[in-house]
């Protein structure tokens, strides 16, 4: 039997919500090992001057406890 954890985490990006996704998965590995899933659980925006300024999430994260 396996053992899995997940954490709640909170990123952002200028690019885009799939670049803030790699970005969560990316700040997590560094603290993390055997990551195995993201599940996007909220999407939403800032807005500046009529553009997104900021796209953010909120993700849960899935990982393998050794």
């Amino acid at each position: 039997m396996s053992v899995h954890k997940v954490i709640e985490v909170l990123a952002y990006s200028d690019k885009s919500w799939e670049d803030a996704a790699q970005q969560a998965v990316s700040d997590a590995s560094k603290s993390l090992k055997n990551i195995e899933s993201i599940y996007i659980k909220d999407h939403s925006g800032k807005v500046e001057n009529n553009q997104i300024a900021q796209y953010r999430i909120n993700a849960s994260i899935t990982f393998k406890v050794e």
